[in-house]
């Protein structure tokens, strides 16, 4: 199983010494997300400063990018890393896609079959010389001429995947994708009776196997070295389920494991003006749901229960924490993990 670091830090410096750290420590890759910084800027610095280390996104929006102003970035990327880059991509949700980006939103899952295919038309053209002449109901490019054609990338281009929790945008990843991201509000039972038969039906769809294909979950992870450190994550990992459980949008999650009402408590409190209502939320996310949505053991124990529950799952990890815990708490995890079963 492969394990990937996440990206926290933005100054120069850090960048360079997280890179590099992770590198040391044994992680496949590091990934950076867009949320208040650029996603792809870090991932420069970090591939510079490492020579084994993957470098992704995860994610970076696709739907606030023409695909080929994006095709460029990842191209760019890809070559500065030496064909370590991988692109992974998310649609996010319609009001942060229309009013904080201003660029037009209508069905995501076919939009982002479209979007991932005319990535790979343009990065063809650039790499096998074929010419660009991708139409498509959402995007049209047709124009590629020398002057604004890159050279060829290391290792062709980037790997794709495509972050998902519904059925249809997992289907999509399965049809166009090298990978799926699982979000964190994922369990191991959504994904082997939901996440990995839907991946499968796109795989199939394209006629590929799933030996080419990726499965990396973020995973909610709670441990500590005390008592102290143990409850500041259990506290935090179950305000971060609370959070997503009050999003309609993941409601499939929960009614899989017939807990539909509390997402709908979830949601009400969310939208209401109580002043504790974020404390409200997390005190409906009961022992059974936290363990459902989390691991939760000491570090010694938590290798062992994430391969238990997740190693016949998923291809790679990476550990979605709520709280601060030093860095050095993963690294005998991570030997572990990348060890062979």
């Amino acid at each position: 199983m492969k394990v990937d670091g996440k990206l926290s830090v933005w100054s120069t410096q850090e960048v360079v010494a997280e890179a590099r750290h992770h590198e040391k420590a044994g992680y496949d890759g590091l990934w950076a997300s867009e949320s208040q910084h650029d996603p792809f800027l870090p991932l420069v610095l970090a591939a510079e400063h490492t020579e084994r280390l993957e470098v992704g996104t995860a994610i970076a929006v696709a739907f606030a990018r023409s695909p080929m102003q994006l095709a460029y970035t990842a191209h760019d990327l890809q070559t500065y890393a030496g064909g370590r880059f991988s692109l992974g991509l998310g649609s996010q949700i319609k009001p942060h896609i229309e009013r904080r980006f201003d660029m037009p939103w209508s069905r995501p899952a076919a939009r982002m079959r479209e979007y991932v295919s005319a990535l790979r038309a343009i990065w063809a053209a650039w790499n096998e010389g074929d010419r660009l002449d991708f139409r498509g109901d959402f995007y049209s490019h047709t124009l590629m001429s020398p002057f604004f054609s890159p050279p060829p990338a290391p290792g062709g281009a980037p790997r794709v995947f495509v972050a998902a929790v519904g059925e249809a945008m997992t289907r999509v990843a399965g049809e166009v994708a090298d990978g799926l991201l699982a979000h964190g509000f994922t369990t191991e039972r959504y994904l082997r009776e939901v996440t990995l038969p839907t991946v499968r039906a796109g795989l199939a769809a394209s006629g590929r196997p799933r030996d080419d294909f990726s499965v990396s979950h973020l995973l909610l992870t709670a441990t500590g070295r005390t008592e102290e450190e143990m409850a500041r994550a259990i506290e935090g990992t179950r305000a971060q389920i609370a959070f997503y459980g009050s999003t309609p949008a993941y409601r499939g999650v929960l009614e899989l494991h017939g807990w539909g009402d509390l997402g709908d408590e979830l949601h009400a409190l969310s939208t209401s003006r109580r002043e504790d209502k974020w404390q409200a939320m997390s005190g409906l996310v009961d022992e059974e749901v936290l363990r459902t949505f989390a691991v939760v053991a000491e570090p010694e124990r938590v290798a062992g229960e994430i391969r238990r529950r997740y190693g016949a799952l998923v291809d790679r990890v990476s550990f979605y924490t709520a709280y601060e815990i030093d860095a050095e708490v993963w690294e005998p995890i991570v030997h572990e993990l990348r060890e062979p079963a």
